[in-house]
């Protein structure tokens, strides 16, 4: 297809037709791959309930920035040469953003604020194209332009402030993006999300975020020799990765978007922001499941926080899924759906107890915790056969 120069943006979601994501879409999120890659690096280096919390929070900022540009493209997207460049532009950003988040010579809190406040930025332009060309959207987009604009502001008076300012700073913008599409929900309904198209966004997002913790089992076994131990521990680790993906595309249900069917106004926002937890929990699994690699070779030791790194990403992770089985539910008497919320709630539980003993080695953990997810796969199977999907 030729690229046009100039293609004004249009209301995407007034289609009732099936979308997809763009190849655009996907080379974007090559940008958020090493962002993640590179947070995770900051949790293999410390493990301590302080390095979880600097990594949650960067997390939580980082999948904003995401979850805004998907929001905006999943309206708006008319791909044409300024959107390209503006996309660009935010992939720029987010390498820099990336390479600020390391543990290395380029960590930086200043840079990190610099990139964000630029992606922000340029968020603001594609929403002002919106503003001008989607007159019927003009309610929600002033909305935006105001929120977002105001943080954007915040943003950048942090690059020039020193810490920990800079980071109340953050902590008020974020809570001013956040707020936002709260604040235009009533402008929100008469430009609804794509039932389509948004859930699949966020299903990348999900199989981008199991990427990292393939990458990471392969990065823990090439950090020790091939012993049984390490290799019971890394087969493990993809085994919970395998879980956790099959459990939850299994049974996601994105019409709940748009409350086709039904459904009571908060399931949508429940149902998106389930996600966020969701992936932090996925990612930390994955740098939990590395060091128990490393662990399980017999020069290393397998302490507490690390083990509750691994027990901890599993139940955050289960504990997002049954969220968004919450917000799919169409009615109290959906019993098909009670019925994988107890599962998982008795899983977490039984997590929880695998992080309180303290005798067991980082092999045998990973396969405990395997085991779990491994009858979570069968109990969602035996419910799919009793319903007759």
């Amino acid at each position: 297809m030729k690229l046009a120069a100039i293609r004004p943006p249009r209301l995407q979601t007034v289609d009732e037709g099936d979308r997809n994501a763009t190849w655009l879409e996907l080379f974007y999120d090559l940008a958020f791959v090493a962002t993640v890659a590179m947070l995770g690096t900051r949790l293999v280096a410390d493990t301590s309930l302080q390095g979880w919390l600097s990594y949650s929070a960067y997390f939580v900022l980082v999948w904003w920035l995401w979850a805004s540009h998907t929001f905006y493209a999943d309206r708006y997207d008319t791909d044409d040469l300024v959107y390209r460049l503006l996309a660009g532009g935010q992939m720029v950003a987010l390498a820099i953003l990336a390479a600020s988040v390391s543990t290395g010579p380029s960590g930086s809190t200043v840079a990190f604020a610099a990139a964000y406040a630029g992606a922000r930025v340029l968020l603001l332009l594609l929403y002002a194209r919106a503003y001008r060309f989607v007159p019927a959207t003009r309610q929600l987009v002033r909305g935006y332009l105001t929120g977002f604009g105001i943080g954007a502001v915040l943003w950048i008076v942090s690059v020039f402030v020193p810490e920990p300012l800079r980071f109340w700073l953050w902590g008020i913008a974020l809570a001013i993006d956040l707020a936002t599409p709260f604040v235009v929900r009533k402008a929100q309904a008469a430009a609804p999300l794509d039932v389509s198209h948004l859930p699949e966004r966020f299903g990348l997002f999900t199989i981008l975020v199991l990427g990292e913790t393939i990458v990471a089992v392969t990065v823990g076994l090439s950090h020790v020799e091939w012993q049984l131990n390490t290799t019971i521990a890394g087969v493990a680790g993809l085994a919970i990765a395998t879980g956790i993906w099959w459990i939850h595309f299994d049974n996601v249900d994105g019409r709940v978007v748009r409350r086709k069917g039904g459904g009571k106004a908060w399931q949508p926002t429940v149902w998106i922001y389930s996600h966020l937890p969701l992936a932090i929990g996925i990612a930390m699994i994955g740098v939990g499941v590395e060091h128990a690699i490393v662990a399980s070779d017999s020069h290393h030791d397998y302490g507490s926080p690390e083990r509750w790194l691994l027990v901890g990403g599993l139940v955050v992770a289960l504990a997002a899924m049954v969220g968004i089985e919450v917000a799919s539910k169409r009615d109290i008497r959906d019993d098909l759906r009670t019925t994988l919320i107890i599962s998982r709630l008795a899983v977490i539980a039984l997590a929880i107890l695998v992080g309180l003993v303290g005798g067991l080695e980082a092999p045998a953990t990973v396969v405990v915790l395997a085991a779990l997810c491994g009858a979570l796969v069968l109990t969602d199977l035996v419910i799919a056969t009793l319903a007759g999907d």
